[in-house]
C-alpha cells in the first residue's frame, strides 16, 4: 500500500464545501467517487488539509490517500485529471512516508481574498471576488491589519459554530495591496479557525470603510466576543491558496 500526496485545485462555486455531505456535491466526494472507479468500487477515504466551505475555492489544497495500484505518479496525474469533473484539478501527485498527514502534518496555510473596487459589477468575476462599490481607506486598514500580526485568542473573530476549544492563532503576514480593480488580502498563519478569514476580512473592510477605528482591532481581540466583530465577508471572495509543511 503507498501513500500518495496531491495538491488540488477547484472552482468552489458548485461544491458544498470540500468535507464529504449527505445529497450534496463536494470536493471529497467527487475526489473519492473517482478514486472508487479506480479500484473497481472499493471505497477509497481521501484526508483533506482542512475544509473549505460552500463557494469557498482553492489553489493549493492537499490531500492525501492511499491505494495498492502500481501506477507511476505521472499517471496518476493523467488518470485523475481525465475523470474528474472540470471544476476540480490535479496540480501534483508525489509518493509519500505511510506516517504522512494532509492535516496534521501541515505547519501553516495561506489564504487570499479578492475585492472587485468598481462601482458598476462585473458578471464574469461574481463567483471569484466580492463586488465591493464603496470608498475604502486602505491606508487605515493597514494599520487596523497590524494588530492582527502575533499570537493571539481569535474567538471574536470565528463562527460561533466553532468546534475547536482552543482559539489561539498566529498570524505571521497580513498583506493588503491594489492592483487595478482588485484589492487582494493576504493572510498566512500557523492555522486559522472556522470563518476566521472572512470575518477578519468583514471587520477590516469596517475600518476601511469608516464605520470603525483601526485601535479597535485590539479591543475586539481582548473581549472575546464575536458580537464585537465585523460581519463575515462572502465566500465566493475567498481562495485556500497554499498548504505549507516542514
Amino acid at each position: 500500500m503507498q501513500r500518495y500526496k496531491c495538491i488540488i485545485s477547484y472552482d468552489g462555486s458548485n461544491f458544498s464545501g470540500y468535507q464529504v455531505q449527505p445529497k450534496k456535491r463536494t470536493v471529497q466526494k467527487e475526489f473519492e467517487a473517482v478514486l472508487a472507479k479506480m479500484h473497481k468500487d472499493k471505497p477509497v477515504l481521501v484526508s483533506g488539509s482542512g475544509r473549505t466551505d460552500a463557494g469557498v475555492h482553492a489553489k493549493g489544497q492537499v490531500i492525501h490517500f492511499d491505494s495498492p495500484l502500481p501506477i507511476p505518479k505521472e499517471k496518476w496525474l493523467l488518470a485523475l485529471n481525465s475523470m474528474l469533473p472540470k471544476d476540480m484539478a490535479v496540480l501534483s501527485v508525489e509518493k509519500v512516508s505511510p506516517s504522512f498527514h494532509a492535516r496534521f502534518d501541515a505547519i501553516g496555510k495561506e489564504y487570499r481574498y479578492f475585492l472587485y473596487l468598481s462601482s458598476t459589477r462585473d458578471p464574469f468575476q461574481r463567483n471569484y471576488a466580492y463586488h465591493y462599490p464603496y470608498a475604502l481607506n486602505l491606508e487605515r486598514m493597514q494599520e487596523a491589519s497590524r494588530h492582527f500580526l502575533g499570537t493571539f485568542d481569535f474567538t471574536s473573530f470565528c463562527s460561533a459554530k466553532t468546534e475547536v476549544e482552543d482559539k489561539v492563532r498566529t498570524i505571521e503576514a497580513l498583506d493588503i495591496t491594489v492592483e487595478g480593480k482588485v484589492l487582494t488580502f493576504r493572510f498566512v498563519g500557523n492555522g486559522f479557525l472556522y470563518n476566521m478569514v472572512r470575518i477578519l476580512v468583514g471587520t477590516l473592510l469596517e475600518v476601511g470603510s469608516g464605520e470603525r477605528r483601526p485601535s479597535e482591532i485590539a479591543e475586539i481581540l481582548a473581549k472575546r466576543d464575536r458580537r464585537f466583530a465585523g460581519k463575515t465577508a462572502p465566500a465566493q471572495g475567498l481562495y485556500l491558496w497554499k498548504v505549507i509543511y516542514e
